[in-house]
């Protein structure tokens, strides 16, 4: 997409999973990418190998944001995309669920990225694109997932309102909700292989998805391709929501 040449993108949590193959992708398009993370280790190599710039940040700590676009504004000035993408998978039943998984969960997954967002907004060119990820959990309502779903459901009540408060200056704001991607992210939480089945049976495309499915989806978000659409959320779940 030529559009994209020479345009600055910035991907929280781009040291891997979607995040990483967003950059990889943004990167070919000619886009100057900024990738972060918590661990300096990961973002570093991440960094090295798709030849981007990465930036320790950790979303759940404001300060953290502040400094990170305090960064970005020094070394770029300006940000075109805005792919807000770091979050972390929690599973508890609500009659177990302890306080502290539940503000983790929320601190990094709602309030880390909306204040990502917040923190961004003086820095995101007229005609920005901003990219929020959700999750197809916030549809589906899955058992064991409640704090998790809800922490992405607020993330979709937040992109219709920014979408509004944004809309004079020609700033897009979209969600994209993935369903099950095959990521380092499923190994984490204890996806072994008859619990994989269980899953592809839920998907009516039968098969898990691709990092690279839900790049290409925030590609085009960050496109001119898509600049009429604002407001919405994008499911790439392989019809497990439907």
């Amino acid at each position: 997409m030529k559009d994209l040449n020479n345009k600055v993108a910035v991907i929280t949590g781009g040291n891997s999973g979607r995040g990483y193959a967003t950059a990889k992708r943004l990167k070919a398009s000619g886009v100057n990418v900024i990738i972060t993370g918590r661990r300096k280790d990961a973002v570093e190599k991440a960094a090295a190998e798709l030849r981007v710039t990465g930036l320790v940040a950790d979303q759940s700590k404001l300060p953290d944001i502040e400094h990170l676009v305090r960064q970005v504004k020094e070394q770029f000035g300006k940000v075109d995309t805005l792919l807000v993408n770091a979050g972390i998978t929690k599973f508890s039943t609500i009659e177990d669920i302890e306080e502290s998984q539940f503000d983790q969960i929320m601190n990094v997954n709602f309030k880390g990225a909306y204040f990502t967002l917040s923190r961004f907004i003086p820095l995101l060119n007229q005609g920005a694109s901003v990219i929020m990820l959700s999750l197809a959990s916030a549809t589906i309502s899955p058992q064991s997932a409640s704090v998790y779903a809800a922490s992405k459901s607020a993330i979709n009540a937040v992109v219709k309102i920014a979408a509004l408060e944004l809309a004079a200056r020609k700033i897009r704001v979209n969600a994209v909700s993935p369903g099950p991607v095959a990521t380092e992210i499923m190994n984490k939480i204890g996806l072994d292989e008859t619990l994989e089945h269980q899953l592809v049976q839920s998907i009516p495309a039968g098969r898990m998805g691709k990092a690279e499915e839900v790049a290409s989806m925030v590609q085009y978000l960050a496109s001119e391709e898509a600049s009429f659409l604002t407001g919405a959320n994008f499911l790439v779940d392989g019809g497990q929501s439907v």
